[in-house]
């Protein structure tokens, strides 16, 4: 074997054990407990972006997609189930579900559930309503469809041009179990992701999945 072999194949191996090294310590490390982030109001021209800083910090989270954009970005939605994350129905248009009638609640629901399948998505087991807004009309017709209505626990307010740091700060309050809201769009929640991420692990929180039985992050399956 010549030496250029030996230093390649060393290179080689040194790439893979970096590459454990990257990724080892976010799988390996000792979680407390699971928190459910969540992103509103996707897919859209920011979802790449906002998908590759989640990959780069060893994020998972749940997006509710509309689903007139779901269908109008269709890789986009695949493209959030490639990086890991969860696709969650979060209605068609975003319209005041409480003020229509049980008809239209359920073609918003019904068509976004399509929508994501038809995108790649899979089948969505939860569901948001546009502005935290429901009723029994609401969680009825949503039952129907198989999914679990999930509110939040703590609003990061950036759909309210919350800064950096407030952002960060509100991830910052999350316990064992509780949802945070964040939106697919906002430049500012972006930039947060890799300090969230450190603020998470200090805490030994790990981002999990939100469980259609219970409604609260839990471990991924």
């Amino acid at each position: 074997m010549s030496v250029r072999t030996v230093l390649t194949a060393l290179a080689a191996a040194a790439m893979v054990v970096t590459g454990l090294g990257v990724t080892a310590p976010a799988q390996a490390a000792a979680c407390n407990g699971y928190v459910g982030l969540t992103f509103d109001d996707g897919p859209s021209g920011n979802t790449p972006a906002l998908l590759n800083a989640l990959r780069q910090n060893g994020l998972r989270a749940t997006m509710f997609n509309q689903g007139q954009y779901a269908a109008a970005n269709p890789g986009q939605v695949a493209a959030q189930v490639s990086a890991g994350m969860w696709v969650a129905n979060h209605s068609y248009t975003h319209p005041h579900l409480t003020q229509l009638g049980a008809a239209q609640i359920e073609s918003e629901i019904s068509r976004t559930q399509q929508a994501i399948a038809n995108a790649g998505g899979g089948t969505p087991r939860l569901f948001r309503p546009p502005y935290g807004e429901t009723n029994s009309t609401v969680q009825s017709i949503a039952s129907r469809y198989g999914l679990r209505q999930i509110i939040w626990d703590v609003d990061s307010q950036d759909w309210n041009n919350a800064s950096v740091d407030a952002i960060v700060a509100a991830n910052a309050r999350l316990t064992n179990g509780q949802i945070i809201l964040m939106h697919d769009w906002p430049a500012n929640t972006r930039a947060a992701i890799p300090r969230i991420a450190q603020t998470l692990a200090g805490k030994n929180l790990c981002a999990g999945m939100i469980s259609p039985q219970t409604g609260r992050a839990v471990a991924p399956s």
